[in-house]
């Protein structure tokens, strides 16, 4: 087990994020700060896609006659499907899929809801469990299954441009949401062999964990009108006639949670964003014989003012036990700002705060009447902060290659992503993935015009990026 992945696996229990001795491999259960760490992910999220989109709730069984008649998605899951084949005792006269993933449950459901042209654009999403047979080595939170946390959204438009459109659209919903949580990223265009099943293109967003491989924390899809003339989704235009819908699809997974702990954590453990961490702030009381209730008093009427008038995510941490191991746990949680208060600080109306991110403390001035303010503008600066840096370490990883020798050294001596111009040509890339040993990660846009393919001298259409991948 590499450091890192022995860092991970201890952290998620450590700080009690999941608890995975559930007694079904690649399921796990979340606990009390882990749910809420989710919570707030999906807040922030959820509040982003309420802007233009409906929040939907799909069953989580479906016929297998729906299933099947889209084969090229059914090909790409179906060794991955998990069947019912019994109600009771009773052997089911049709066997009954749990979602691997939506298409085959909602669009159906599109084919009646959707008539004309006024009904469109269509845009739906839903936060839901899936289940996918991983016969791959599981990891919490990464390569699962029972994935959780899917958010799916799908919409329904009445033309190919404001399909891509919508893409275009969808890409910049994920950029705002990932850069809320400081989460650095790539965005390309996978492969034609490695996109999703069905779509005319895929577009996937990767971020890269600090062992150098990178992991695939969101996606969008294209889908044409594939999807539109299995489950015959038409709409009637203006002008009387009957044509296809076209379509998108694009989600997100616990993999945003899992990037979330990787990439912001460090030797002391987690590292949380303020806007998601289960709490923002602590309050450490320094309790010494004398002047001990006052402290508390002191304490507690800090924290129910940072709570009304900040609305902050605030825990008054008064146990008794020695304050030493308080700062352990809190830090080991991730908390990005602790407040340390002991009867001197209160005589001299300081304050003396601890930031998670740099790791230092700072003596404050405790002013009443701005306290709220003052460490709700903190915490805005931990959240850029926490963003350069992880987006500093992410560019480090990147490096460009002008041959298949130099790309081979590059990922030998270290993992991250590796760049290069590409022909776009399949059987070229093939040859490039079994000659690099890496698999194509995505495409992007070329550099210029005049650029060469690193294998086959052709003039190149892309640049391209490989990556060991989870």
């Amino acid at each position: 087990m590499s450091e890192f992945s022995e860092w991970f696996h201890n952290i998620l229990e450590e700080a009690e994020i999941i608890d995975t001795r559930y007694p079904i491999k690649g399921m796990h259960v979340w606990l009390p700060q882990g749910f809420k760490i989710r919570k707030h992910t999906l807040n922030i999220l959820k509040a982003i896609l309420d802007e233009d989109h409906e929040e939907v709730l799909f069953p989580l069984l479906i016929p297998e006659d729906e299933l099947a008649k889209e084969s090229i998605h059914v090909k790409g899951f179906e060794e991955e499907v998990y069947w019912v084949t019994h109600g009771g005792l009773s052997e089911l006269n049709e066997k009954l899929a749990l979602r691997p993933t939506s298409e085959t449950a909602m669009y159906p459901m599109f084919s009646l809801w959707v008539r004309n042209h006024s009904d469109l654009p269509m845009k739906y999403y839903q936060v839901v469990n899936t289940f996918r047979y991983e016969t791959k080595h599981t990891r919490p939170l990464i390569r699962v299954r029972e994935i959780t946390t899917f958010k799916e959204a799908h919409t329904v438009h009445a033309t190919a441009e404001e399909t891509e459109q919508q893409v275009k659209d969808a890409v910049k919903i994920y950029k705002k949401f990932f850069d809320m949580l400081g989460i650095p990223y790539s965005v390309s265009k996978r492969p034609e062999w490695d996109k999703f099943p069905g779509a005319l293109y895929t577009v996937a967003f990767d971020t890269i964990m600090p062992d150098g491989k990178t992991l695939q924390i969101g996606t969008v899809h294209n889908l044409g009108q594939t999807f539109a003339k299995t489950f015959d989704i038409t709409y009637e235009t203006a002008t009387g006639e009957h044509e296809y819908v076209y379509q998108t699809c694009y989600g997100l997974s616990d993999r945003v949670i899992a990037s979330v702990i990787g990439i912001h954590g460090d030797k002391s453990g987690l590292c949380m964003p303020p806007d998601i961490a289960p709490y923002q702030v602590v309050i450490v009381p320094i309790i010494f014989k004398k002047g001990g209730e006052e402290v508390l008093e002191f304490c507690r009427n800090l924290e129910e003012k940072l709570k009304s008038e900040a609305n902050l995510r605030v825990y008054f941490d008064d146990r008794d036990i020695r304050a030493g191991k308080k700062y352990y746990e809190w830090e080991m949680r991730g908390v990005p700002l602790r407040i340390e208060i002991g009867p001197r600080d209160i005589q001299n109306k300081k304050l003396v705060t601890y930031r998670r991110d740099t790791q230092e403390k700072e003596i404050i001035d405790y002013n009443p009447l701005a306290i709220s303010e003052t460490l709700f503008e903190t915490l805005g600066e931990i959240s850029l902060n926490m963003k350069d840096k992880a987006w500093a370490t992410f560019e480090k990883c990147i490096r460009s290659v002008d041959s298949i020798e130099e790309a081979e050294e590059e990922m030998t001596k270290a993992n991250g992503i590796i760049t290069f111009n590409w022909c776009g040509n399949e059987d070229c890339g093939k040859d490039i993935e079994e000659k690099v040993k890496v698999a194509i990660l995505g495409v992007q846009e070329p550099d210029n015009e005049n650029s060469t393919c690193i294998n086959c001298d052709k003039p190149s259409k892309h640049r391209t990026l490989i990556a060991k991948t989870y």
